[in-house]
């Protein structure tokens, strides 16, 4: 298999239509594809597992979601969701000594909340017929609806996903089966899928079946009504179980038509003023109590009026007054004192010896000018003695009644402004003879999306019972066949195919273990072979073993002793994953496309370069390297210059987070390739 090109449309960082050419030369296999961290190499990777395998694809970006929200998310964040992206993936395979050229085109786009997805496969069966380099590049490419539909099988007989698992990996897979342990399941996977111990497997399984089968014989005629009426039984309820999906599928495209069909009557419904007219009783009760709490407020507002807070607007008088009772109480206050003064004198008289009394009697009298003269008032209100205290609680009860009216008025107008929006609300609350129609018509298909649903609900449950009695007349079948091997094994036309199928089981069972234990040998020494060829210490590892039974790896130093794998750094453990890889290749044949990420991560220098210069021209007919431009950097592009057959890099566009592909690498941009 070779990939010939790839073409991403909207896909994940890379906008527009982006195209790569892929097809390499037998002196020049490699692919080099530079790009910095986050630039989209990955991306590209999860792209040719798209194309062939859809869900089934083990896709770096998808992890835990559904397939879906991976598709939606794949999309340009800058495009149009509804106009969808594609990935499209053209290569040759050779089946039965004939090369045939496919284009997959995988393709999809969102159509409300829903996603479609389409698969387009076109070949060209007769491509290998003409050798010409002008038919070569033209493909005769024609649809096919047969492969379109039946892609998901006919992919696993070209490339099934186990084995492609072992061709496309990055440098985080090469890292996970740097652990040895790790590993056997790896080499267990690709002895049995890539190296075909598994069709021995599935010979074996089939004899089995074939056993099981040629177990039925016309004798005991009770035993085989009971395994017609059991298989009677299957084929009706896998017919019911058919019809059951097909109803549902129908019942699901219908529920699909019904949920557009409301949207559409609820969004008319709306611009038509629905919502307003649905609510035009609630607004105007609330209207009804926004006027009433107005006119409590208002109410609550003259009845403050009516007491002493219009005094507020004589605050200078209120000050006079005061200032007034300050005086006519001062003055009252110096009247009492002269009257007991008055007396005083008197008495102080009557004691004095007449010779000192005149000059008593003058110092007397000018105390009480003195002291008369804070009696007179300019004004006299006569106001009553408690005015200063009056006055005070006046304060008192304005400050507080001015802060009510204030909070009065507060609520007065936010009640206003309510009754406002209201009224704004009702008026444009639209006529009944505007909305009566769609309203009777959303209600309606409300009810028919009500029922539909419902169906699919019922559809969905029969189906699933449907299953459950499959489960039961499966298993009654099989206990059916069982009862009958038992009591018929004897039959002789039954003997001797149970004792040559048992006979052929047990050859293709010995046949298996030599043929694994052939893998497993060839194996070993490509394994070891490629790990002395990237290792920079030569004398470290002798030897290397694969159990056949648990598929771990062991291996030896010159001594015969094993190595811990703890004392491989972890750059010698990445080249023996490498080793690893490279091994199952060469013994696969190298039949297959190499798809590698960042795969220089841990190593020194010296291991880079022997990865370069023994590792990549030979990795297989056709190699894909993403790379850094830290990883293949100029020194190492010199040294695999002369294998390249095609230089792309990445570039990102940091303000709007869009890749494009350019021709060429780093350090010759603008170069259409190096060759």
């Amino acid at each position: 298999m070779l990939l010939r090109k790839i073409t991403l449309e909207e896909f994940g960082a890379y906008r527009g239509k982006q195209a790569l050419d892929l097809t390499v030369k037998k002196s020049k296999p490699i692919i080099l594809i530079g790009g910095l961290n986050g630039c989209g190499k990955t991306t590209l990777l999860d792209a040719i597992q798209l194309a062939l395998y859809g869900p089934r694809a083990r896709c770096s970006g998808r992890g835990g979601k559904s397939y879906d929200t991976y598709l939606r998310e794949s999309i340009n964040r800058q495009h149009d969701p509804a106009r969808g992206s594609a990935v499209t993936l053209e290569f040759t395979v050779t089946v039965d000594g004939k090369e045939r050229y496919y284009k997959v085109m995988r393709s999809w786009r969102t159509s409300g909340k829903t996603l479609k997805e389409f698969l387009n496969v076109f070949v060209d069966e007769d491509y290998g017929d003409n050798a010409k380099p002008a038919r070569r590049a033209q493909p005769d490419t024609k649809f096919s609806k047969l492969l379109s539909e039946s892609w998901a099988d006919h992919v696993e007989d070209l490339l099934p996903l186990e084995v492609a698992s072992l061709s496309f990996f990055d440098g985080e897979k090469i890292e996970s089966l740097a652990d040895p342990e790790r590993a056997a399941s790896v080499i267990e996977s690709a002895v049995h899928s890539l190296l075909g111990v598994s069709t021995v497997q599935q010979l074996r399984t089939d004899l089995l079946v074939l056993q099981r089968r040629q177990k039925l014989s016309d004798e005991e005629q009770h035993l085989m009504d009971n395994i017609r009426i059991q298989e009677a039984e299957s084929h009706s309820v896998q017919e019911e179980l058919e019809t059951a999906a097909q109803e549902l599928a129908q019942r699901k495209t219908e529920l699909g038509r019904a949920e557009r069909a409301l949207e559409t009557l609820e969004r008319e419904f709306e611009k038509e003023g629905g919502g307003l007219f649905e609510r035009r009783i609630e607004i105007e009760q609330e209207r009804k109590r926004a006027v009433e709490r107005l006119a409590d407020l208002r109410a609550s507002l003259n009845q403050i009026a009516a007491g002493p807070l219009p005094l507020l607007m004589m605050g200078s008088q209120l000050k006079d007054v005061r200032k007034q009772a300050k005086r006519e109480q001062s003055a009252a206050e110096a009247g009492q004192v002269l009257n007991v003064l008055e007396e005083r004198d008197q008495w102080l008289l009557n004691i004095l010896p007449e010779d000192a009394r005149d000059v008593v009697i003058r110092k007397l009298e000018e105390d009480r000018t003195k002291r008369s003269k804070s009696t007179a008032l300019k004004v006299d209100f006569s106001l009553p003695h408690d005015a200063l205290a009056q006055l005070t609680v006046l304060d008192e009860v304005l400050v507080r009644d001015k802060a009510r009216a204030t909070e009065l008025l507060t609520l007065a107008a936010a009640a206003a402004e309510e009754l406002d929006q209201l009224d704004r609300q009702l008026a444009g609350v639209p006529e009944q003879s505007r909305v009566e129609a769609i309203q009777i018509a959303r209600e309606e298909q409300l009810q028919e999306f009500t029922r539909i649903q419902a169906a699919v609900a019922r559809d969905t449950e029969r189906i699933a019972d449907l299953k459950r009695r499959r489960e039961y007349v499966t298993a009654a079948l099989e206990r059916a066949h069982n009862d009958f091997v038992r009591t018929k094994v004897k039959a002789e036309e039954v003997e001797r195919i149970i004792k040559y199928s048992e006979k052929a089981r047990g050859t293709l069972e010995r046949f298996g273990e030599a043929l694994l234990q052939r893998h497993i040998s060839r194996l070993e020494v490509a394994m070891l072979q490629s790990f002395k060829e990237l290792m920079r210490k030569q004398g470290l590892v002798q030897d290397l073993r694969i159990d056949t039974a648990k598929f771990t790896l062991t291996l030896t130093d010159s001594e015969g002793e094993p190595i811990d794998p703890g004392r491989l750094s972890a750059g010698e453990r990445q080249l023996l994953a490498v080793s690893l890889l490279w091994g199952l290749m060469k013994v696969a044949g190298n039949r297959l496309p190499s798809v590698i990420d960042t795969p220089l991560g841990r190593l020194d220098s010296r291991h880079r370069e022997h990865l370069v210069d023994r590792y990549f021209p030979h990795a297989s007919d056709q190699v894909l390297l993403l790379s850094t431009d830290e990883e293949i950097d100029e020194y190492l592009l010199g040294r695999l210059k002369k294998s390249v057959a095609h230089t792309y890099t990445l570039v990102h566009d940091d303000t709007n987070f869009t890749t494009s592909v350019v021709e060429g690498y780093w350090w010759n941009t603008g170069a259409p390739n190096v060759a």
